[in-house]
């Protein structure tokens, strides 16, 4: 399983090209995606701040969420409009969501060159205090 939770800026004036950007690739992502359980954007209290909550069954969905064709198309797009983002991996708290914990998984036998360079980009993190209180 993978949760992740982005933090992201947007540029001055680039909200409305963002929000539809976000828009766009939750109906993609939600119409032909088997591995997503939650992919939600949010807008934050503070001026071209944003959220989305990311999760999926496990981190080979997740990396096949960001190599899929509507992603890689909407890649250039967010970079235009994004003036930061940070993926922070977060662990769910059992009894208190209904998403199960955020595990790291061997994507080195992949078969394609994409699927590896974003497993290596994207590698969960799994801070080792979670196993601590699960």
């Amino acid at each position: 399983m993978a949760t992740i939770l982005a933090h992201i800026k947007v540029k001055p004036g680039c909200e409305a090209q963002f929000e539809q950007i976000s828009k766009d690739l939750y109906g993609a992502s939600h119409g032909s995606e088997p591995g997503l359980l939650r992919y939600e954007y949010w807008r934050g209290s503070e001026p071209q701040t944003y959220y989305t909550l990311l999760a999926f069954t496990d981190f080979r969905a997740f990396i096949a969420h960001q190599t899929s064709e509507h992603h890689e198309v909407a890649s250039p797009l967010l970079g235009s409009v994004l003036a930061g983002l940070r993926l922070e991996w977060v662990d769910p708290v059992q009894g208190g969501s209904e998403l199960p914990p955020t595990e790291n998984q061997d994507l080195s036998d992949s078969l394609d060159e994409l699927t590896r360079t974003y497993a290596k980009r994207f590698a969960a993190q799994v801070a080792p205090w979670w196993n601590e209180v699960r």
